[in-house]
């Protein structure tokens, strides 16, 4: 009798080991699916900054709101395949980077001495490079077919040179670790896209 009453109970603690593992590894798979975003990850640690990352991002800002605007011209003004892509690509790219730097600078905002920091906005305090004149702009919305392809490959081209250069300032500058590692994914991902568009210059 003992002996049976020894193995009942040995049967009741496997199984409520068995449960408790279960109820763990379902919470734990809950947990992974909710950490999965198609958001840029960002450490959401507001110190460790200074006033060149914030110029950084707020320059950026409207820097890559104009790569999104140059995009949204091309479905109906090119019917070349490859640039539409890449007008798409870039578009999908700079969005998220739009609200990454929206965030970062909110977060600073929180901290006073974001404005007061270590005097580096003269890195980025002059106009912003690359950026299409309107002129340019208001040209591009007049033109279809080949010529608005070469004039629009000619605008992004410059566009992402003046973004690169001011992802270079940050990098050399700049202080935060989630804004220099958006301007090294500024520098990689644009330079390859320069590439590509002289490629489609060259036909």
């Amino acid at each position: 009798m003992t002996s049976l009453i020894a193995r009942l109970a040995a049967v009741l603690v496997a199984f409520a080991t068995t449960l408790m593992l279960a109820s763990c590894t379902s919470a734990s798979d809950g947990h992974t699916d909710q950490e999965h975003s198609d958001e840029p990850a960002i450490s959401g640690q507001p110190a460790g900054y200074n006033a060149d990352d914030v110029a950084f991002a707020t320059n950026m800002i409207p820097h890559h709101e104009q790569a999104v605007e140059l995009s949204a011209l091309v479905p109906d003004r090119s019917t070349n395949p490859e640039l539409k892509a890449l007008a798409e690509q870039i578009s999908k790219a700079q969005e998220p980077e739009i609200r990454t730097m929206q965030v970062l600078l909110v977060q600073w905002k929180e901290n006073p001495d974001a404005d007061t920091g270590h005097g580096g906005h003269q890195g980025h305090g002059g106009a912003m490079e690359g950026m299409v004149d309107d002129a340019t702009m208001a040209k591009l919305q007049t033109l279809s077919g080949p010529e608005f392809d070469t004039l629009w490959l000619q605008s992004m081209i410059a566009h992402h040179q003046g973004a690169i250069e001011m992802a270079r300032a940050e990098l050399a500058n700049g202080e935060n670790v989630d804004a220099k590692r958006l301007a090294q994914t500024i520098v990689d991902t644009q330079q390859a896209e320069i590439d590509q568009m002289n490629q489609m210059l060259r036909g």
